[in-house]
């Protein structure tokens, strides 16, 4: 559920992504590079406090 909801890096990863990129004037590499660092850094923040929260 977390990972299918942090799709940052594309336009075309959620909706409101794909809204904003023609109206705002951003381009494809734009969200490659704010999406991206965000993404691992999800990816680590999250690797780390999802078994705290949610145990086996």
């Amino acid at each position: 559920m977390f990972g299918a909801s942090a799709s940052f890096a594309t336009p075309i990863g959620y909706q409101t992504n794909t809204l904003v990129y023609g109206p705002g004037g951003y381009r494809f590499t734009d969200f490659i590079r704010i999406g991206l660092p965000l993404n691992l850094t999800l990816l680590c923040s999250l690797s780390f406090l999802i078994p705290l929260f949610f145990p086996f």
